[in-house]
């Protein structure tokens, strides 16, 4: 990525505001920063601190992540950046040894088939071994190689796409649990040319997943096995190292935190108006990198039909339960990062992962830190229960599975309400839509994880194409007085 800083000549913003704090709009900010640093910039965050929903705290000798505790190095948008701010020494690999994920089946966990790329087999005998699938649905799933294509374009839920390719075993008991782990969602009305595009083409392409995968592995050598954890990292400080290396690259000044904006607005004599319940300052371009709820409220005024095509996106929350405990309080013991819990086996909990098992220094000695999550898109009601009903409810499925017992070292509960946007079929088109109407606004771009996936990487590179968007657009006289 280049850093060279634009003519500043051919720069006509003296002012540009950021509008959200979360690693979007950080993103944004330090990217405007990078490419036109005479410019202001100002960053208003409506809460008294900054990152969104990435937080690290420190709890009883504990480094307890409250949401994302790792981001994917395949693509190269959250390493660069971290190359760029001089803390690419302090991402930590995830511990090799115990690179695996599990299932819960039949009430035991069981190892992910070696190979199987969430929805996608890349070797046959691990699938024929695993007793994670019954006979009936590992024949099912090798006729996958024998299924046609779909012809038709038009999207279609993640479910509907497994569930034609792969059958309905292998969705329930595989696919839902891994794709939910990560998006806490329903399938059947996530789009899978939104979440999984890479498996959609592999259809296209190939004419199947198991094609798909051959043709990978030949072209790799190897297929990925399990949830491709050696492909992420993490900094050693936790994930608000990131937050806080960005914020010590802006100027104090430019952040101004517990300022939630009212409106934006563009002006007659063509500025932009930024209105927080205190005050109205003008600026010649704004990124609005607020989730989309927010952002059509923002935008109200300004575009009706761009903020009721913002109000459709959906979003989802869950609850996270962090737990310590004494590594001898666990009976059965997994070599493992976590596992995964199928709608099937209707327990009361998503997934755990094992955080100190991931990576070094975030638990004491002979201590381990398992975060627990709960609730999501299928089970909202969960997301809002006491935290001492939470605590048991945990406690009863960890006794359960890995035979957990005992008083806990550190107990906390982080509740994320309506943080995680669903892309549900049709999403893509109306990001098109979206992107489009915003396109009519000169001076004014979109950022955040509610368009074009919401990893980490993936919401940097979004903020700083927003940036680059928005200074193009200065450089070139299209923001018109």
């Amino acid at each position: 990525m280049e850093n060279r800083p634009l003519d500043a000549a051919a720069v006509k913003a003296t002012r540009i505001a950021v509008v959200g704090g979360g690693i979007s709009g950080l993103a944004a900010a330090h990217r405007l920063r990078e490419l036109a640093p005479t410019t202001e910039i100002v960053l208003y965050e409506a809460a008294e601190r900054l990152g969104g929903v990435l937080e690290t705290r420190r709890q009883d000798g504990f480094l307890a992540e409250q949401s994302a505790d790792t981001f994917i190095t395949n693509v190269p948008w959250g390493v660069d950046l971290c190359r760029r701010l001089g803390i690419e020494s302090e991402l930590l690999p995830t511990n090799d040894a115990l690179r695996k994920a599990y299932v819960v089946c039949r009430g035991r966990l069981i190892e992910v088939p070696e190979g199987f790329l969430l929805m996608a087999p890349g070797k046959a005998w691990p699938i024929v071994q695993t007793p994670i699938l019954s006979w009936r649905g590992k024949l099912r799933l090798a006729w996958e190689y024998f299924v046609a294509p779909r012809k038709d374009p038009s999207d279609e839920s993640l479910k509907a796409f497994v569930v034609r390719r792969l059958g309905i075993e292998a969705y329930e008991r595989l696919v839902q649990p891994l794709i939910g782990g990560i998006y806490t969602a329903d399938p059947e009305k996530l789009s899978v040319a939104a979440t999984m595009k890479q498996f959609v083409e592999m259809e296209r392409q190939h004419g199947g997943l198991i094609r798909g995968m051959q043709q990978r592995k030949a072209r790799e050598g190897n297929a990925d096995s399990g949830a491709r954890y050696s492909m992420f990292v993490a900094p050693r400080g936790g994930m608000s190292a990131l937050v806080e290396a960005i914020a010590a690259r802006l100027p104090s000044e430019s952040i101004r935190l517990n300022s939630p904006v009212r409106s934006v607005s563009r002006q007659e004599d063509g500025v932009w108006q930024v209105a927080t319940n205190s005050e109205c300052e003008t600026y010649d371009g704004v990124v609005v990198a607020a989730p989309a709820p927010a952002a059509a409220v923002l935008l109200h005024s300004q575009d009706e039909p761009l903020a009721a095509e913002l109000e459709q996106i959906e979003y989802a929350g869950c609850a996270i339960v962090l737990l310590g405990v004494d590594r001898r309080q666990i009976a059965q013991p997994i070599a493992g990062f976590g596992f995964v819990v199928p709608e099937v086996e209707q327990r009361r909990i998503l997934a755990a992962s094992f955080a100190s098992y991931k990576f070094a220094g975030r638990a004491p000695d002979e201590s381990v830190l398992i975060r627990v999550f709960v609730g999501g898109a299928c089970h909202p009601e969960m997301n809002e229960l006491p935290d001492e009903q939470l605590r048991q409810i945990v406690l009863e499925e960890l006794a359960d599975l890995i035979g957990l017992s005992g008083e806990l070292q550190t107990f906390s509960v982080r509740r994320w309400s309506a943080q995680m946007p669903q892309y549900h079929v049709g999403h893509l088109e109306r990001v098109e839509r979206i992107e489009a109407l915003a396109a009519k606004h000169a001076g004014l771009t979109l950022a955040g994880n509610a368009y074009h996936g919401v990893g980490v990487p993936t919401c940097i590179h979004c903020g700083e194409q927003a940036a680059e968007r928005l200074l193009e657009q200065l450089a070139l006289g299209q923001v018109e007085r």
